[in-house]
């Protein structure tokens, strides 16, 4: 490499790898499950280790009702601001809470075992790791010993995994951020400029109990459940022809994935409920989809008209397509990643959903980059035994890093 620049960032990142490493070690042994999405200790333990760093952190608390209204018990988003000079606000987003590690782990879910040269936890790969990734790339930038132009803003928020709404939603609703280019959470081995959108749906079906031994007496919710759920799965093979023209986003899915009901096994049920995740494309909108699944349900409901059929939206996220104006962005992501990755990193969409729509929506490009394998499977992703290479985290962010570098800079 032939810039003094770039050669001075990766000297320093070259000589921080155990520091960074033992970083993202203290950020997976904190719990931060949501749910119940218990998180604000997650931030303060996270606030202090940035503090220790040199930063100054800004907290921000979620009031109580809001939390609430999004099904958690308490969140606190962190704001990491370096001004230098005029330019650019890029802000680079990563999110704290993970999902409960389940069944199934063979080491400790909190423990960031290291063997073999990959860390194991929950949320080392989805999303700690990019708490480490950013945060050492703006420590990097600070040694490039060259003018820039512009602010590097980090945006460590707790409710990804609900949506983003008192995450970057707060954020940009509230006025404490206006970022002109985001870098949200990602793996290391493609820039992802779009993903799916979500929506979730609670259906709930209510009849009326009586014993087993009259059955007739009562209104059977299960039956009428169950004609609901057989109508949806008859419904979703639908959902084939409707191909996405976005490499790697595939088509639409449906998927029940909780349901509960009942209350003996002598009685008929009285109410059940089932909850629903719907992926949409990125040609998709939300509307026409929410009106067609409502439609679809309401046509099953009809044949047990004695049931009553509610629906209640739990989630919505919509997708993320690419901004023109992020181009460039992920051109050098790109072409940095390709070099330091060893292979051909391009830009691609994902059949996931991220917080980033609510940076998009708002017309601020963003792209999702950083610490991970190939592919969420490899990772372990939301399953047993989240992993993540370390290799991986230490040259991700020497791509994120001279990324900034060009950005700033103006090259």
């Amino acid at each position: 490499m032939s810039d003094s620049a770039g050669r001075a960032i990766t000297r320093f990142l070259d000589g921080q790898q155990e520091a960074q490493t033992r970083f993202l070690a203290e950020l997976v042994k904190c719990p931060s499950d949501n749910p119940p999405g218990d998180c604000t200790a997650h931030a303060g333990r996270a606030a202090k280790l940035l503090e220790e760093l040199g930063f100054k952190v800004e907290c921000h608390p979620v009031p109580d009702e809001a939390v609430k209204a999004n099904g958690m018990v308490s969140a606190t988003n962190l704001v990491i601001r370096k001004r230098f000079g005029d330019g650019p606000v890029i802000a680079l987003n990563a999110h704290g809470d993970v999902v409960p590690p389940g069944s199934g782990w063979t080491r400790d879910p909190y423990g960031a075992e290291i063997i073999d040269g990959w860390m194991y936890g929950r949320g080392v790969a989805v999303s700690k790791s990019d708490f480490a990734t950013y945060t050492w790339s703006l420590l990097a930038l600070q040694q490039a010993g060259v003018p820039l132009g512009g602010t590097v803003e980090l945006h460590f928020t707790y409710d990804e995994e609900a949506g983003g709404n008192i995450g970057p939603g707060f954020l940009m609703r509230e006025g404490i951020s206006k970022p002109d280019l985001v870098i949200g959470a990602g793996f290391s081995y493609a820039v992802v400029t779009a993903h799916n959108g979500c929506l979730h749906l609670e259906v709930q079906v209510d009849g009326k109990s009586a014993h087993a031994a009259m059955p007739y007496t009562g209104i059977d919710a299960l039956e009428a459940a169950n004609h609901l759920l057989s109508s949806l799965y008859a419904w979703r093979k639908t959902l084939t022809g409707r191909l996405s023209d976005v490499q790697g986003i595939g088509n639409p899915q449906l998927t029940v994935g909780l349901i509960k009901g009942g209350i003996n096994t002598n009685v008929v049920p009285d109410r059940v409920s089932f909850r629903l995740d719907r992926r949409m494309i990125p040609e998709e909108r939300t509307p026409e989809v929410e009106a067609e699944l409502r439609a679809v349900i309401d046509g099953a409901a009809a044949a047990f008209p004695n049931a009553r059929v509610t629906v209640r939206r739990i989630l919505l996220v919509e997708p993320l397509a690419p901004l023109a104006k992020g181009r460039r962005l992920s051109e050098l992501l790109a072409q940095h990643a390709t070099r330091i990755m060893g292979e051909s990193v391009g830009t691609k969409g994902v059949p996931l959903y991220t917080d980033a729509p609510h940076y998009s929506a708002r017309g601020i490009p963003v792209v999702l980059y950083g610490a991970g394998p190939h592919t969420i499977e490899e990772a372990n992703a939301h399953r047993a035994d989240e992993r993540l290479p370390l290799a991986d985290l230490h040259r991700a962010t020497k791509g994120v890093a001279l990324t900034l570098l060009d950005l700033l800079r103006g090259a």
